[in-house]
Protein backbone atom coordinates (compact mmCIF):
# COMPACT_ATOMS: atom_id res chain seq x y z
CA UNK A 1 0.00 0.00 0.00
CA UNK A 2 0.94 3.65 0.07
CA UNK A 3 1.49 5.45 2.85
CA UNK A 4 3.22 8.51 4.27
CA UNK A 5 6.38 8.04 5.89
CA UNK A 6 8.66 10.03 7.85
CA UNK A 7 12.43 10.06 7.18
CA UNK A 8 13.54 12.84 9.19
CA UNK A 9 13.49 16.42 9.56
CA UNK A 10 11.08 17.72 7.09
CA UNK A 11 11.18 14.50 4.75
CA UNK A 12 8.45 12.91 4.44
CA UNK A 13 7.31 10.76 1.74
CA UNK A 14 4.41 8.64 -0.28
CA UNK A 15 6.31 5.44 0.03
CA UNK A 16 5.11 1.85 -0.84
CA UNK A 17 5.19 -0.32 2.46
CA UNK A 18 3.46 -3.56 3.55
CA UNK A 19 -0.24 -3.49 4.08
CA UNK A 20 -1.29 -3.81 7.75
CA UNK A 21 -2.49 -7.22 9.33
CA UNK A 22 -4.18 -8.35 12.12
CA UNK A 23 -1.81 -8.59 14.98
CA UNK A 24 -4.31 -9.12 18.10
CA UNK A 25 -7.76 -10.68 18.52
CA UNK A 26 -8.99 -6.94 19.19
CA UNK A 27 -7.62 -5.10 16.25
CA UNK A 28 -9.08 -4.38 12.87
CA UNK A 29 -8.27 -3.58 9.74
CA UNK A 30 -9.78 -0.15 7.73
CA UNK A 31 -9.53 1.05 4.64
CA UNK A 32 -9.01 4.35 4.78
CA UNK A 33 -11.20 7.10 2.77
CA UNK A 34 -9.95 9.98 4.42
CA UNK A 35 -7.15 11.48 6.63
CA UNK A 36 -6.11 14.55 7.11
CA UNK A 37 -3.29 16.60 8.22
CA UNK A 38 -3.11 17.91 11.90
CA UNK A 39 -0.99 21.15 13.74
CA UNK A 40 0.94 18.52 15.63
CA UNK A 41 1.88 16.07 12.46
CA UNK A 42 4.20 19.67 11.82
CA UNK A 43 5.68 19.01 15.72
CA UNK A 44 7.08 15.66 14.17
CA UNK A 45 7.61 17.24 10.45
CA UNK A 46 9.83 19.57 11.95
CA UNK A 47 11.18 17.19 14.66
CA UNK A 48 10.43 18.86 17.31
CA UNK A 49 8.61 15.93 19.62
CA UNK A 50 11.33 13.37 20.26
CA UNK A 51 11.12 9.77 19.82
CA UNK A 52 10.58 9.37 16.17
CA UNK A 53 12.26 6.75 13.75
CA UNK A 54 12.71 6.65 10.03
CA UNK A 55 10.02 4.35 8.72
CA UNK A 56 7.10 5.88 10.83
CA UNK A 57 3.54 6.22 9.06
CA UNK A 58 2.33 9.78 9.84
CA UNK A 59 -1.22 10.43 10.44
CA UNK A 60 -3.85 10.68 13.33
CA UNK A 61 -7.17 11.77 11.45
CA UNK A 62 -8.41 8.89 9.96
CA UNK A 63 -12.13 7.72 8.89
CA UNK A 64 -13.05 4.74 6.52
CA UNK A 65 -14.65 1.42 5.99
CA UNK A 66 -13.70 -1.90 7.88
CA UNK A 67 -12.82 -4.84 5.39
CA UNK A 68 -11.02 -6.98 8.73
CA UNK A 69 -11.93 -7.68 11.90
CA UNK A 70 -10.11 -9.63 14.37
CA UNK A 71 -12.26 -12.81 16.79
CA UNK A 72 -12.43 -10.62 19.96
CA UNK A 73 -13.64 -6.97 17.98
CA UNK A 74 -16.44 -8.89 16.22
CA UNK A 75 -18.91 -8.14 18.61
CA UNK A 76 -18.43 -4.60 18.10
CA UNK A 77 -17.60 -4.28 14.17
CA UNK A 78 -18.15 -5.39 11.29
CA UNK A 79 -16.52 -5.29 7.38
CA UNK A 80 -18.52 -2.47 5.90
CA UNK A 81 -18.77 -0.80 8.85
CA UNK A 82 -18.27 3.39 8.26
CA UNK A 83 -15.75 4.44 11.21
CA UNK A 84 -14.04 7.19 12.00
CA UNK A 85 -10.95 6.17 14.18
CA UNK A 86 -10.09 8.71 17.04
CA UNK A 87 -6.69 9.06 17.55
CA UNK A 88 -5.98 8.37 20.78
CA UNK A 89 -6.43 4.56 21.33
CA UNK A 90 -7.89 2.85 23.81
CA UNK A 91 -8.99 -0.17 25.43
CA UNK A 92 -12.18 0.90 27.38
CA UNK A 93 -11.57 -1.38 30.15
CA UNK A 94 -8.74 -0.03 32.56
CA UNK A 95 -9.67 2.38 35.45
CA UNK A 96 -8.27 6.00 33.19
CA UNK A 97 -10.85 4.49 30.56
CA UNK A 98 -13.70 4.15 33.02
CA UNK A 99 -13.13 7.39 34.38
CA UNK A 100 -13.61 8.38 30.73
CA UNK A 101 -9.95 10.26 30.71
CA UNK A 102 -9.09 7.67 27.47
CA UNK A 103 -5.82 9.79 26.30
CA UNK A 104 -4.23 8.57 29.19
CA UNK A 105 -5.53 4.79 29.05
CA UNK A 106 -3.26 2.79 30.79
CA UNK A 107 -3.00 -0.34 28.52
CA UNK A 108 -2.52 1.13 24.71
CA UNK A 109 0.77 2.08 25.05
CA UNK A 110 2.96 -0.25 23.93
CA UNK A 111 6.00 1.74 25.35
CA UNK A 112 4.83 2.44 28.61
CA UNK A 113 8.26 2.10 29.77
CA UNK A 114 9.69 5.35 27.41
CA UNK A 115 6.73 7.24 28.23
CA UNK A 116 7.46 6.67 31.88
CA UNK A 117 10.29 7.66 31.57
CA UNK A 118 9.59 11.21 29.19
CA UNK A 119 6.22 12.13 31.67
CA UNK A 120 6.53 10.32 34.65
CA UNK A 121 3.67 8.33 33.92
CA UNK A 122 3.04 6.82 30.20
CA UNK A 123 0.24 8.53 28.47
CA UNK A 124 -2.15 6.30 26.23
CA UNK A 125 -0.83 5.24 22.42
CA UNK A 126 -1.67 7.61 19.63
CA UNK A 127 -1.61 6.78 16.37
CA UNK A 128 0.85 8.25 13.96
CA UNK A 129 3.05 9.66 16.60
CA UNK A 130 6.38 9.35 18.53
CA UNK A 131 7.62 6.11 20.09
CA UNK A 132 6.77 7.47 23.34
CA UNK A 133 3.22 6.97 22.61
CA UNK A 134 3.29 3.72 21.48
CA UNK A 135 5.08 3.64 18.20
CA UNK A 136 1.87 2.69 16.19
CA UNK A 137 1.52 2.96 12.09
CA UNK A 138 -0.47 5.84 11.35
CA UNK A 139 -3.96 6.18 8.89
CA UNK A 140 -1.95 8.83 6.17
CA UNK A 141 -1.84 5.69 4.26
CA UNK A 142 -4.21 3.51 2.33
CA UNK A 143 -5.13 1.04 5.07
CA UNK A 144 -4.79 1.33 8.95
CA UNK A 145 -4.54 -1.81 11.67
CA UNK A 146 -6.58 -0.42 14.57
CA UNK A 147 -5.33 -1.70 18.09
CA UNK A 148 -8.36 -2.37 20.69
CA UNK A 149 -10.56 -1.84 17.67
CA UNK A 150 -13.70 -2.93 19.62
CA UNK A 151 -13.21 0.37 21.96
CA UNK A 152 -11.14 2.57 19.27
CA UNK A 153 -13.77 3.54 16.85
CA UNK A 154 -16.99 5.84 16.31
CA UNK A 155 -19.57 4.51 14.10
CA UNK A 156 -21.09 6.92 11.54
CA UNK A 157 -23.81 6.82 9.16
CA UNK A 158 -23.50 6.77 5.30
CA UNK A 159 -24.99 9.00 3.32
CA UNK A 160 -22.76 11.91 5.02
CA UNK A 161 -19.98 12.80 2.99
CA UNK A 162 -16.43 12.05 5.31
CA UNK A 163 -15.58 16.02 5.55
CA UNK A 164 -18.21 16.40 7.74
CA UNK A 165 -17.39 13.25 9.84
CA UNK A 166 -13.33 12.93 9.71
CA UNK A 167 -12.68 15.69 12.39
CA UNK A 168 -14.09 14.11 15.01
CA UNK A 169 -11.04 12.07 14.75
CA UNK A 170 -9.30 14.58 16.72
CA UNK A 171 -9.82 18.16 16.04
CA UNK A 172 -13.31 18.98 16.86
CA UNK A 173 -12.97 17.25 20.28
CA UNK A 174 -10.29 18.53 20.69
CA UNK A 175 -11.71 22.13 20.48
CA UNK A 176 -14.73 21.12 22.19
CA UNK A 177 -12.34 19.62 25.23
CA UNK A 178 -10.45 22.82 25.13
CA UNK A 179 -13.62 25.25 25.81
CA UNK A 180 -15.19 22.41 27.84
CA UNK A 181 -12.38 23.16 30.82
CA UNK A 182 -13.34 26.36 30.59
CA UNK A 183 -16.67 25.97 32.08
CA UNK A 184 -17.92 28.41 30.08
CA UNK A 185 -20.45 30.57 32.17
CA UNK A 186 -22.94 33.51 29.99
CA UNK A 187 -20.93 36.10 31.27
CA UNK A 188 -17.46 35.03 30.39
CA UNK A 189 -15.29 36.42 27.80
CA UNK A 190 -12.87 33.50 26.26
CA UNK A 191 -10.01 34.73 24.44
CA UNK A 192 -8.54 31.80 22.30
CA UNK A 193 -4.73 32.11 21.03
CA UNK A 194 -4.37 30.67 17.21
CA UNK A 195 -6.44 30.20 14.62
CA UNK A 196 -5.48 27.07 13.18
CA UNK A 197 -7.63 24.05 12.67
CA UNK A 198 -8.03 23.64 16.33
CA UNK A 199 -8.57 27.01 17.26
CA UNK A 200 -11.30 27.29 14.59
CA UNK A 201 -13.13 24.62 16.13
CA UNK A 202 -12.22 26.14 19.47
CA UNK A 203 -14.34 29.27 18.67
CA UNK A 204 -17.02 27.85 17.35
CA UNK A 205 -17.32 25.36 20.45
CA UNK A 206 -17.34 28.45 22.75
CA UNK A 207 -19.75 30.26 20.76
CA UNK A 208 -22.05 26.82 20.99
CA UNK A 209 -21.38 26.63 24.56
CA UNK A 210 -22.99 29.94 25.44
CA UNK A 211 -20.08 32.60 25.45
CA UNK A 212 -20.66 36.18 26.04
CA UNK A 213 -17.54 37.16 24.07
CA UNK A 214 -14.99 35.37 22.22
CA UNK A 215 -11.63 36.71 21.00
CA UNK A 216 -9.62 35.25 18.57
CA UNK A 217 -6.05 36.21 18.12
CA UNK A 218 -3.74 35.40 15.58
CA UNK A 219 -1.89 36.81 12.78
CA UNK A 220 -3.10 35.45 9.34
CA UNK A 221 -5.96 37.32 6.91
CA UNK A 222 -7.54 34.20 5.57
CA UNK A 223 -7.22 32.77 9.36
CA UNK A 224 -9.13 35.38 11.19
CA UNK A 225 -11.66 36.05 8.54
CA UNK A 226 -12.50 32.30 9.51
CA UNK A 227 -12.78 33.60 13.09
CA UNK A 228 -14.81 36.31 12.31
CA UNK A 229 -17.38 34.43 10.32
CA UNK A 230 -17.66 31.71 12.94
CA UNK A 231 -18.99 34.66 15.53
CA UNK A 232 -14.81 36.12 17.15
CA UNK A 233 -13.86 39.71 17.60
CA UNK A 234 -10.24 39.08 15.91
CA UNK A 235 -7.04 40.68 17.01
CA UNK A 236 -4.00 40.48 14.33
CA UNK A 237 -0.85 40.59 16.90
CA UNK A 238 1.69 41.66 14.56
CA UNK A 239 -1.16 44.86 13.71
CA UNK A 240 -1.69 45.57 17.25
CA UNK A 241 -0.71 45.08 21.37
CA UNK A 242 -2.94 41.52 22.25
CA UNK A 243 -3.18 43.01 26.22
CA UNK A 244 -3.98 46.10 25.17
CA UNK A 245 -6.64 45.36 22.73
CA UNK A 246 -8.32 42.74 25.43
CA UNK A 247 -8.22 44.91 28.46
CA UNK A 248 -10.28 47.30 25.99
CA UNK A 249 -12.38 44.65 25.35
CA UNK A 250 -12.72 43.22 29.15
CA UNK A 251 -12.97 46.89 30.57
CA UNK A 252 -9.72 46.74 32.01
CA UNK A 253 -10.48 43.01 33.50
CA UNK A 254 -9.04 40.84 30.98
CA UNK A 255 -10.57 37.80 29.88
CA UNK A 256 -12.64 35.00 32.17
CA UNK A 257 -11.42 32.23 30.12
CA UNK A 258 -8.36 31.70 27.80
CA UNK A 259 -7.42 29.13 25.61
CA UNK A 260 -4.22 28.43 23.47
CA UNK A 261 -4.59 26.34 20.49
CA UNK A 262 -1.47 27.61 19.63
CA UNK A 263 0.69 24.67 21.84
CA UNK A 264 4.95 24.59 21.23
CA UNK A 265 5.45 26.55 17.68
CA UNK A 266 4.09 29.82 18.89
CA UNK A 267 5.18 32.48 15.74
CA UNK A 268 5.13 35.50 17.72
CA UNK A 269 8.36 37.39 16.14
CA UNK A 270 8.75 40.62 17.66
CA UNK A 271 8.63 40.29 21.66
CA UNK A 272 11.81 39.98 23.60
CA UNK A 273 10.53 36.51 24.92
CA UNK A 274 9.83 35.00 22.06
CA UNK A 275 13.33 36.45 20.46
CA UNK A 276 14.74 34.47 23.59
CA UNK A 277 12.70 31.19 23.06
CA UNK A 278 14.00 30.86 19.27
CA UNK A 279 17.65 31.30 20.94
CA UNK A 280 17.62 28.72 23.52
CA UNK A 281 15.88 26.50 21.41
CA UNK A 282 18.44 26.71 18.78
CA UNK A 283 20.82 26.33 20.95
CA UNK A 284 18.84 22.64 22.37
CA UNK A 285 18.47 24.41 25.56
CA UNK A 286 14.97 24.54 25.42
CA UNK A 287 12.52 22.40 23.24
CA UNK A 288 9.17 24.47 23.48
CA UNK A 289 8.10 28.14 22.50
CA UNK A 290 5.67 29.34 25.65
CA UNK A 291 4.91 33.01 24.55
CA UNK A 292 0.97 32.11 24.51
CA UNK A 293 1.38 30.79 27.73
CA UNK A 294 3.07 33.67 29.40
CA UNK A 295 0.52 36.26 27.53
CA UNK A 296 -2.58 34.24 29.00
CA UNK A 297 -0.71 34.16 32.71
CA UNK A 298 -0.49 37.94 32.41
CA UNK A 299 -3.81 39.13 30.79
CA UNK A 300 -6.33 36.67 32.60
CA UNK A 301 -9.15 37.66 34.99
CA UNK A 302 -7.98 36.95 38.34
CA UNK A 303 -9.65 33.58 39.02
CA UNK A 304 -9.53 32.85 36.02
CA UNK A 305 -9.42 29.41 33.73
CA UNK A 306 -6.14 29.24 31.37
CA UNK A 307 -7.19 25.98 29.03
CA UNK A 308 -4.76 24.14 27.11
CA UNK A 309 -5.49 21.98 24.27
CA UNK A 310 -2.26 23.47 22.14
CA UNK A 311 0.88 20.72 22.05
CA UNK A 312 3.60 20.91 24.43
CA UNK A 313 6.02 18.28 24.51
CA UNK A 314 9.65 19.23 26.68
CA UNK A 315 11.09 21.80 28.64
CA UNK A 316 9.74 25.76 28.88
CA UNK A 317 11.84 28.82 30.64
CA UNK A 318 10.63 31.68 32.42
CA UNK A 319 7.28 30.60 32.93
CA UNK A 320 5.28 33.48 35.20
CA UNK A 321 4.02 31.00 37.91
CA UNK A 322 3.91 34.67 40.02
CA UNK A 323 1.49 35.46 38.06
CA UNK A 324 -0.37 32.06 38.17
CA UNK A 325 -0.27 31.35 42.01
CA UNK A 326 -0.85 35.07 42.99
CA UNK A 327 -4.15 35.72 40.66
CA UNK A 328 -5.57 32.26 41.44
CA UNK A 329 -5.42 30.91 38.05
CA UNK A 330 -6.53 27.07 37.44
CA UNK A 331 -5.08 25.27 34.60
CA UNK A 332 -6.50 22.53 32.46
CA UNK A 333 -4.87 20.55 30.22
CA UNK A 334 -4.22 17.11 28.63
CA UNK A 335 -4.39 14.76 25.10
CA UNK A 336 -8.08 14.65 24.00
CA UNK A 337 -10.71 12.45 25.51
CA UNK A 338 -12.30 12.16 22.31
CA UNK A 339 -15.01 9.21 23.29
CA UNK A 340 -15.86 11.50 25.51
CA UNK A 341 -17.81 13.95 23.30
CA UNK A 342 -18.39 12.06 20.23
CA UNK A 343 -21.93 10.74 20.90
CA UNK A 344 -22.83 14.69 21.44
CA UNK A 345 -20.52 16.15 18.92
CA UNK A 346 -21.79 13.45 16.15
CA UNK A 347 -25.53 14.33 16.93
CA UNK A 348 -24.12 18.15 16.67
CA UNK A 349 -23.41 17.51 12.99
CA UNK A 350 -26.88 15.06 12.72
CA UNK A 351 -28.81 18.27 13.46
CA UNK A 352 -27.36 20.80 11.41
CA UNK A 353 -25.98 22.44 14.65
CA UNK A 354 -22.14 22.74 13.11
CA UNK A 355 -20.26 21.70 10.03
CA UNK A 356 -16.72 20.70 10.82
CA UNK A 357 -15.90 20.83 7.10
CA UNK A 358 -16.06 24.62 6.69
CA UNK A 359 -11.88 24.33 8.00
CA UNK A 360 -11.14 22.69 4.66
CA UNK A 361 -9.15 24.73 2.01
CA UNK A 362 -7.42 21.73 0.60
CA UNK A 363 -8.53 18.52 -0.87
CA UNK A 364 -5.88 16.45 -2.53
CA UNK A 365 -4.37 12.87 -3.23
CA UNK A 366 -2.57 11.15 -0.89
CA UNK A 367 0.73 11.14 -3.63
CA UNK A 368 0.63 15.03 -3.24
CA UNK A 369 1.08 14.66 1.17
CA UNK A 370 4.96 15.30 1.18
CA UNK A 371 4.05 18.81 -0.61
CA UNK A 372 1.01 19.83 1.44
CA UNK A 373 2.67 19.28 4.99
CA UNK A 374 5.08 22.27 3.53
CA UNK A 375 2.25 23.98 2.17
CA UNK A 376 0.53 23.67 5.39
CA UNK A 377 3.20 24.15 7.71
CA UNK A 378 4.13 27.52 5.45
CA UNK A 379 0.79 28.48 5.38
CA UNK A 380 1.23 28.98 1.81
CA UNK A 381 -2.29 29.60 -0.88
CA UNK A 382 -4.42 30.24 2.15
CA UNK A 383 -4.10 26.61 3.55
CA UNK A 384 -5.72 26.22 6.67
CA UNK A 385 -6.66 23.04 6.70
CA UNK A 386 -5.46 19.92 4.53
CA UNK A 387 -7.72 16.47 3.72
CA UNK A 388 -6.07 13.93 1.90
CA UNK A 389 -7.54 10.82 -0.20
CA UNK A 390 -5.65 7.55 -0.98
CA UNK A 391 -6.23 6.99 -3.99
CA UNK A 392 -8.29 4.06 -5.80
CA UNK A 393 -5.89 2.47 -7.52
CA UNK A 394 -3.49 1.71 -4.36
CA UNK A 395 -2.71 -2.23 -3.27
CA UNK A 396 -5.21 -4.24 -2.53
CA UNK A 397 -5.55 -5.60 0.71
CA UNK A 398 -4.86 -9.05 0.98
CA UNK A 399 -6.94 -11.04 3.86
Amino acid sequence: MKALVWHGTTDIRCDSVPDPKIEHERDAIIKVTSCAICGSDLHLYDHFMPGMKSGDIMGHETMGEVVEVGSAAKHALKPGDRVVIPFTIICGECEQCRRGYFSVCERSNRNKELGDKAFGHATAGLFGYTHLTGGYAGGQAEYLRVPFADATHIKVPDGIPDEKLLFLSDIFPTGWQGAVQCDIQPTDTVAIWGCGPVGQMTIRSAILLGARQVIAIDRLPERLSMAKAGGAITINFEEESVIERLNELTGGKGPEKCIDAVGLEAHATGSIDSMYDRAKQAMMLETDRPHVLREMMYVCRPAGVLSIPGVYGGLLDKLPLGALMNKGLTVRTGQTHVNRWTDDLLNRVLENQIDPSFVITHTEPLERGPEMYKTFRDKQDGCIKVVLKPGSNGAAYAQ
